[in-house]
């Protein structure tokens, strides 16, 4: 089904198109393209941190985080319950197992939980800056000092989150707040986590690239055109922000106070607004027939079948994705195309 209204949409206004043309023109589209190392660069000075490792998607990030830190078979890494399932996915994908903590109000991590889910096998914790709302990163870096455990920060929806752990991760995919198209980076002020990363993303080849290859490693590079792509959405990042702080406050201000809806905690940086609908299905369905596009919230990693424990129904995290979703949140958004959906929202709640 087509939307007028899609939940997202790349910004591609910028120099894109112009930065892609140079990038094939020089012949430079393969991950040893000079551009990717711009990028790199350019997305950790705005960050303020040293190094930046570009690869080819934010789950291949977290999976080269979690890799690069040692953890492995036999570990233990603490993941919310409320995330994307890639979370959890990278855990797995390193022979470790995720450990689930249910999520608070605002649906990050619960941090007053975290401790009681740590065990002897425990190496790192994953806090996932859902929805671009900055987890309690205080709580849980002084959690990780206490037990000297590593800290990944899953940041896929959270450009504009400046990173406080060990690595933080971001997706470029398409609906995040910047893009490539697919792709991610992993952010780190440690050089020699930054070599390692940089390592495992492109197949442990040895300096004399003699094919002799002393560990399991990945196909995780990104490509120059890709690249070219994001440079240019790091170059707007500030101004992306500013727009979608604009976009969240008219949403803000058209939803409220209607009966049967509920919003949600401000958000550090926007990237989808999330609330409560009483009668999410008939609703979704309305505002579908208006061209609007809407999605639903996370579903509980213990709910998931490769992870599934037969607590998941009493966890917050499920309550809160039984009635959640989110609406178009993008750019291209103007104040006329806001009003039209709020007023949407509202016609079904006082008209039913």
């Amino acid at each position: 089904m087509s939307f007028k209204y899609p939940v997202s949409r790349p910004a591609l206004d910028g120099k894109e198109l112009e930065y892609v043309t140079a990038t094939i023109g020089d012949g430079w589209i393969s991950s040893q393209s000079p551009v990717i190392q711009r990028f790199e660069q350019a997305f950790a000075d705005w960050n303020a941190v040293a190094h930046g490792v570009a690869c080819s998607s934010g789950t291949a990030a977290l999976t080269l985080a979690l890799r690069a830190l040692g953890v492995g078979p036999g570990d233990e890494v603490i993941v919310p319950e409320f995330t994307m399932i890639a979370s959890a996915w990278a855990v797995t994908y390193t022979g470790a197992t995720p450990v689930f903590v249910d999520c608070g109000d605002d649906l990050n991590i619960d941090v007053t939980r975290i401790e009681e889910k740590i065990t002897p096998r425990t190496r790192a914790i994953m806090p996932v800056h859902i929805y671009g709302r900055r987890c309690d990163m205080d709580a849980i870096m002084d959690i990780a000092f206490q037990y000297n455990l590593r800290v990944v920060e899953d940041s896929a929806e959270a450009h504009g989150i400046r990173p406080v752990g060990d690595i933080a991760c971001y997706s470029l995919f398409a609906n995040k707040i910047i893009t490539a198209g697919e792709g991610g980076i992993c952010l780190t002020d440690d050089p020699r986590l930054a070599g390692q990363l940089a390592h495992l993303r492109a197949m442990a080849f040895t300096r004399d690239h003699s094919f002799l290859h002393k560990k399991l490693a990945y196909n995780f590079r990104m490509t120059g055109m890709q690249a070219a792509v994001a440079l240019a959405q790091v170059e707007r990042l500030d101004e992306i922000l500013a727009t979608r702080r604009e976009i969240e406050k008219r949403y803000d201000e058209g939803l409220a106070g209607i009966p049967g809806i509920t919003l949600m905690p401000s958000r550090d940086v926007l990237w989808m607004y999330d609330l409560r609908a009483e009668r999410r299905e008939e609703l979704r369905v309305f505002l579908a027939e208006a061209g609007i596009e809407t999605r639903l919230f996370f579903k509980p990693m213990s709910r998931q079948p490769g992870y599934l424990h037969p607590d998941w129904p009493s966890l917050k995290a499920n309550r809160f994705a039984e009635d959640g979703l989110y609406l178009p949140t993008h750019t291209g958004l103007t104040a006329a195309d806001q009003d039209f959906i709020t007023a949407r929202v509202r016609e079904f709640h006082t008209a039913r």
